[in-house]
């Protein structure tokens, strides 16, 4: 069963890595890399990225002739997609069990995080009763 993990962050909060001092950074990064290798090692990961801040983001839909519209920067977003893993399980609960490992990723004088992470199946096929 593969889900993706997304790491929804709070514009503003404690996530904003900017404002960070350089070795909690450097912690911040080492834990990441170190989740990536051990997720790679048990054959559990798919896919992962982070992702660009929301003062980067363009919202895109097709015209009328089919041209792209565009609209943003959304700098002012209440919550943004800092990244996603997405992971290939046994079961919902190991998911929800590398979910709360990543939520544990160090801050801020190395405090955990505690941030939310969203865990969703991917769909294979669609739902049986379509």
């Amino acid at each position: 069963m593969k889900y993706i993990l997304m790491m929804n962050t709070p514009s503003g909060g404690p996530y904003q890595v900017a404002n960070w001092q350089q070795k909690d950074f450097q912690a911040h990064i080492a834990f990441m890399k170190s989740f990536h290798r051990k997720l790679s090692a048990s054959g559990e990961l798919v896919a992962a990225e982070g992702l660009a801040g929301p003062d980067q983001a363009k919202l895109v839909r097709a015209g009328k002739d089919g041209t792209p519209i565009t609209d943003g920067v959304f700098p002012e977003t209440k919550e943004f997609l800092a990244g996603y893993w997405i992971v290939d399980v046994e079961s919902p609960e190991r998911a929800y069990e590398i979910a709360a490992q990543a939520s544990a990723a160090p801050g801020p004088g190395g405090a955990p995080l505690n941030m939310g992470i969203e865990v969703r199946e991917v769909m294979s096929a669609p739902p049986s009763d379509l």
